[in-house]
């Protein structure tokens, strides 16, 4: 049975369309049954639309405080039927009360190997930092800023003369990978939380350092 996933934008949609691409598979099991947007002219909106899925825009200036709009987001995602959300670039903190109804079923996908680089202007302060190693991590959200148990994270160098922007687009590409390979292993439970880690089931095995999980097959 396809899983009802929803993804959570704000922007141009990058890792959404990643989503799509891998979704549109067949054998995928999850499908994107609702994408909403904090933002009206969100760029990601348009790229459902394109792929005929259901979308919403939810403006959180529409709403005197945080939980109001929270509560609102909830409400949308349980009419809809939702039993996984995505964040891809999705630029809100959530409150504690939100992240708690969706605990085990809310994710994320960082730009940096966590748990360091959490927050903003994540490339920037790699390159400022002089690191050898960059990457991206995909995670389960909880209340605090970028962190919550890890499932899965991908690697990539940092080159001689890199920017913030030659790195960004590196990662990037490992952020299309990687997001769906670690959707797949939540929807088909070989990955849980197990106190402040996530636990694989035996049949997943990492190929290489450069992702893990790898790809399924």
């Amino acid at each position: 049975m396809t899983a009802k996933l929803a993804v959570l934008i704000s922007g141009r949609g990058s890792n959404l369309q990643s989503l799509i691409d891998a979704m549109a598979s067949p054998s995928f099991p999850a499908e994107i049954a609702l994408v909403i947007s904090n933002r009206p002219k969100a760029q990601g909106l348009e790229r459902a639309a394109k792929a005929g899925i259901p979308h919403k825009v939810i403006d959180h200036k529409d709403f005197k405080t945080r939980e109001d709009f929270d509560t609102a987001l909830d409400e949308t995602l349980r009419l809809a039927n939702i039993e996984f959300v995505a964040l891809a670039g999705f630029m809100r903190l959530l409150t504690p009360d939100f992240v708690r109804k969706w605990r085990d079923r809310l994710i994320n996908i960082h730009p940096s190997l966590l748990p360091s680089f959490r927050g903003l202007h994540v490339h920037e302060r790699m390159i400022d930092a002089g690191i050898k190693i960059a990457g991206c991590t995909v995670h389960f959200v909880s209340a605090e800023v970028d962190s919550g148990p890890i499932i899965g994270q991908a690697a990539v160098p940092v080159l001689p003369g890199d920017t913030a922007e030659t790195l960004a687009a590196r990662i990037l590409e490992e952020e299309h990978r990687l997001y769906p390979a670690c959707i797949r292993l939540l929807v088909e439970k070989k990955a849980r939380v197990s106190g402040a880690v996530v636990q694989y089931d035996s049949s997943v095995t990492a190929s290489g350092v450069l992702q893990n999980p790898p790809d399924s097959d």
